[in-house]
């Protein structure tokens, strides 16, 4: 296990950006502390041949520009969608920063994806933190987060999560990375087969947000129960096609659990996802249109996909729903792996 260092860029601010690159086995990934965002993750097909599996971008300041769909990044102080940009903690309301329009989306105009996260190497592992202060984006409590990455022999890029506040808040973490097995640059994913661990799906509007409505996925083109190539049923999704949270089949809450898996036919690579979270967002990059990527790559619909890990939807606004609420004195925890291999 190795990890070096090099001088990524520098922010439009004049923050110096670092990127991490940690190599273990046949596993490659590259991190960089803007955004807390994965650059790249470089793994082998079926004949040994390594290739990028991660969409982004070759210069900083594209990571700071509009066209960029959150590639890679940590997004927070609350991943996914909150409705009409507000929701009501211990009788006080709340007004966050609308940006996607009803929405408050993944923290803000200025979420976690777009701050120069603290960096340092402990052990085998880059340890990033940050701290949001109150009133950030409109959310309550001044909030530390520590978000910890490491690369283990088997091809597991581990993601570990805590966070604290000194004010009762919401929070809700997830990584944004794009994946394509085939390569980032290698056109389409309809053809890579993908299963769900999930019998249930948290219903959306027009808008994307919850309806409250958790549905079952049996007989319906939610249904990816089984191995399911990617493109069989997408045209008959609600919307442009697969941008949904799936409630994974955990065993207990909290309980480190498989929730998707990814093959890809041509290449015999394969990915899985674990997490503690109890949903996973399974997101066909459908509003990903021509947009320039690293080594000349142009990306577009549906030539990647996203697995966010993450708590449902809107969950503040929904008590039914597993509780996002941090208190003084209690630590947000979470893992997530993604773990590379061979079919």
């Amino acid at each position: 296990m190795t990890i070096t260092t090099a001088h990524f860029g520098t922010t439009r601010e004049g923050q110096e950006v670092t990127a991490f690159t940690l190599e273990h086995g046949s596993v490659k990934a590259r991190i960089m502390n803007y955004g807390a965002t994965i650059l790249s993750i470089e793994c082998p097909d079926r004949d040994g041949n390594p290739a990028d599996v991660v969409c982004g971008f070759d210069s900083l300041g594209e990571y700071q520009s509009d066209i960029n769909p959150y590639f890679g990044a940590c997004c927070g102080r609350y991943a996914n969608r909150i409705a009409q940009g507000s929701f009501t903690l211990d009788g006080k309301e709340y007004a966050l920063t609308v940006n996607n329009p009803p929405n408050a989306l993944h923290g803000g105009l200025a979420g976690f994806d777009k701050k120069v996260w603290d960096a340092e190497i402990v052990g085998d592992a880059v340890r990033m933190t940050l701290v949001s202060p109150d009133g950030e984006e409109g959310y309550p409590g001044t909030l530390t987060v520590h978000l910890t990455y490491s690369l283990s022999a088997a091809g597991e890029l581990r993601l570990d999560y805590e966070a604290s506040t000194d004010k009762k808040t919401v929070l809700n973490l997830t990584n944004h990375s794009y994946f394509n097995l085939g390569g980032h640059n290698s056109g389409s994913v309809h053809d890579q087969m993908i299963r769900i661990h999930a019998d249930h799906y948290t219903e959306v509007d027009d808008n994307a947000t919850p309806t409250g409505r958790i549905l079952p996925v049996a007989g319906t083109e939610m249904d990816l129960t089984v191995p399911t190539p990617i493109g069989k049923r997408i045209a008959e999704v609600q919307g442009r096609g697969y941008d949904h949270n799936y409630c994974i089949n955990q065993s207990e809450a909290g309980a480190l659990t498989l929730a998707a898996e990814v093959t890809d036919p041509r290449s015999g690579r394969r990915m899985e996802c674990w997490t503690t979270e109890p949903g996973v967002q399974f997101y066909a990059a459908n509003y990903v249109e021509n947009v320039p990527g690293k080594g000349g790559a142009v990306y577009n619909i549906q030539e990647s996909f996203c697995l966010e890990a993450q708590h449902w939807p809107d969950s503040p606004n929904h008590p039914e729903f597993p509780s996002t609420e941090l208190a003084p004195g209690e630590v947000y925890q979470q893992t997530s792996i993604y773990k590379f291999g061979l079919e």
